[in-house]
C-alpha cells in the first residue's frame, strides 16, 4: 500500500513535470523567437504549476516541505543568475528583457501572495523575523 507522503510526492512531481516543462519550453521559445506573448504563455504555465502545487498541498493537508522550499529558492536564484549573465554577455532585446522581468515579478508576487494568504501578513513576517535575546547593556 502506498502511504500519503509518497502519493503526494508523485502528484507534485507529475504536476511540475507537466506545467513546469511546458512553461520552460514556451519561455525558452519566447526568448529564441524574441516573442513576448509566447514567453507569457510559459510564465502562465509556471503560475498554473504553482497554483496546482498549492491545491495538492491543500488536498493532502500540508504545506511545502523544506526540500521543496529550498529547491524553489535555489531555482529562483539560478534563473536570476542565468538571466543576468545572459543580459550582460548576450545582450537581450527589449522583448527578452521584459519577459525576464515579468517572470521574476510574477514569481515574487506569487510567493508574497502565498505567504500572506497562508499565514497572514503578521504571521508571514514572523516566519522571517528572528528575535535575538537581550544582551547585557543592550535594550
Amino acid at each position: 500500500m502506498i502511504d500519503t507522503r509518497t502519493e503526494r510526492s508523485v502528484v507534485v512531481f507529475s504536476n511540475w513535470a507537466v506545467f513546469g516543462l511546458i512553461g520552460l519550453g514556451f519561455i525558452t521559445e519566447g526568448f529564441a523567437r524574441d516573442d513576448f506573448l509566447v514567453g507569457l504563455v510559459g510564465i502562465a504555465s509556471i503560475v498554473l504549476g504553482f497554483v496546482g502545487h498549492i491545491v495538492v498541498n491543500r488536498v493532502f493537508g500540508c504545506g511545502f516541505t523544506q526540500g521543496e522550499t529550498a529547491l524553489g529558492l535555489a531555482l529562483f536564484g539560478a534563473i536570476v543568475l542565468v538571466f543576468v549573465l545572459g543580459w550582460l554577455f548576450r545582450g537581450y532585446s527589449t522583448q527578452d528583457f521584459y519577459l525576464g522581468l515579468s517572470l521574476f515579478a510574477l514569481l515574487v508576487i506569487g510567493f508574497v501572495a502565498y505567504l500572506a494568504t497562508r499565514f497572514g501578513l503578521r504571521g508571514a513576517f514572523s516566519h522571517f523575523h528572528v528575535r535575538t535575546p537581550n544582551r547585557p547593556g543592550k535594550p
